[in-house]
């Protein structure tokens, strides 16, 4: 056989053979690859309309938000199927609005300078004239994410039943009974650790727990010398300072820093930009300290919704991402808590959130495939209820199946 004829033969046979690949590919049961739009180098952007939700809805909702009829915001997007649908900013000079208290010692302001001062502008709520926000107490989510992923990579060998006081020097450690010693990592994450901590009161009462340590030096010596006053695992306790402890602990395990070990296998990976403040002695503010802006945010929401994978490759394993939307306790406002996520109950089901003082939310609403953010500095009185958001938001949403939703894994 010729070399031509050869050729002609297996040309045809590709011709003849293609058209029946390509209709097995087709078939109803066949499985096309799914494409998952990762905004790694950013959100793609679409229409609200092109993805369900209505947009003249949102734009009342925005014009609500401009006025300031919830409270002080910074800024409000929303994300679904992957794409960035509504964005808007609201400019507040919190230089003029707080110029008072910026100057006069308080429980949110009790050095005068530097970055627990709430007041200064140059610190707060963005992060030196960047568009860094500070996200407060969204700094715990992203501190279960990143614990996740060590354990996930099994650089954090430690189980979760393993006692607090196992990474202390028991002899260096105040109020030490047997509740105390029966205080396990699971109980750091789920807020029920039984120490004797007052946060129920606001932040600039001089009463807060959590501003007393802000006031310290050695913020992890102030919150593991507290006694004890539950049985550790009983009784939800929101406390800063059982976050605060896993900084702390990530170094002592891991030997690694928490902030620079997020850098590498989780802010990197997903194409953030952050800073992380750090507390007097140099240890990272897990309890508070994160700055990002609202499309990074977005990003950590984006990550669970796909079960921990980001470009196809594993970052958090299936397992963290569940334990941690798991309802362990039940919390204030009807919430029940996660390992440090928020969990809203929703017609028999939960909207998974972090949130943070002054405004900062992140909710992401895994049937609709749905993720808002809002960013604000309402620090001298109470931020909108998470219910007042959510009703506003979600009826201008439509059931839509996305074309990217078979790509969670």
């Amino acid at each position: 056989m010729t070399s031509k004829r050869a050729t002609c033969l297996i040309v045809g046979a590709f011709v003849i053979l293609l058209p029946i690949a390509v209709l097995i590919a087709a078939e109803p049961g066949a499985k096309m690859p799914p494409h998952v739009p990762w905004p790694t180098t950013g959100w793609r952007k679409a229409t609200p309309a092109s993805v369900g939700v209505d947009k003249q809805s949102l734009e009342s909702f925005d014009a609500e938000l401009a006025v300031g009829k919830y409270m002080l915001v910074d800024s409000f997007q929303v994300f679904r199927c992957g794409a960035e649908i509504f964005a808007r900013t609201y400019a507040h000079d919190y230089g003029h609005i707080y110029a008072k208290e910026a100057k006069t010692k308080g429980p949110l302001n009790a050095r005068l300078s530097g970055p627990y001062n709430y007041f200064d502008p140059n610190w707060h709520p963005f992060y030196h004239g960047t568009d860094m926000h500070t996200m407060q107490s969204v700094s715990k989510t992203v501190t279960s994410v990143i614990l996740g992923v060590a354990i996930t990579r099994g650089d954090f060998k430690a189980s979760l039943n393993t006692p607090v006081l196992n990474f202390f020097d028991v002899a260096r450690v105040k109020n030490v009974d047997a509740r105390k010693r029966r205080m396990t990592l699971k109980h750091v994450l789920t807020m029920t650790t039984g120490l004797n901590w007052n946060e129920e009161v606001p932040y600039d009462d001089p009463r807060s727990d959590s501003s007393l340590m802000e006031a310290t030096d050695d913020w992890v010596q102030y919150v593991i010398d507290k006694p004890m006053a539950q049985e550790p695992g009983k009784v939800f306790n929101y406390s800063s300072g059982a976050t605060e402890l896993l900084a702390y602990i990530f170094q002592k395990e891991t030997g690694q820093d928490i902030d620079a070990y997020g850098e590498k296998y989780l802010f990197a990976p997903l194409g953030m930009k952050h800073h992380w403040k750090r507390t007097y002695l140099g240890v990272v503010d897990t309890e508070g300290g994160l700055f990002l802006n609202g499309d990074d945010l977005a990003k950590i929401g984006y990550l669970y919704l796909h079960n921990g994978s980001w470009e196809d490759k594993r970052i958090v394993s299936k397992n963290w991402v569940t334990e941690s939307r798991r309802p362990y306790i039940g919390a204030e406002d009807k919430f029940q808590y996660g390992f440090q996520w928020w969990l809203y109950p929703l017609n028999g089901r939960f909207v998974w959130m972090a949130r943070g003082f002054g405004g900062q939310e992140l909710m992401v609403f895994p049937e609709e495939n749905l993720i808002a953010v809002f960013t604000g500095w309402e620090i001298l009185k109470d931020s909108s209820p998470t219910k007042a958001l959510i009703d506003r938001l979600l009826p201008a949403v439509k059931p839509i199946q996305c074309a990217e939703t078979e790509g969670k894994s």
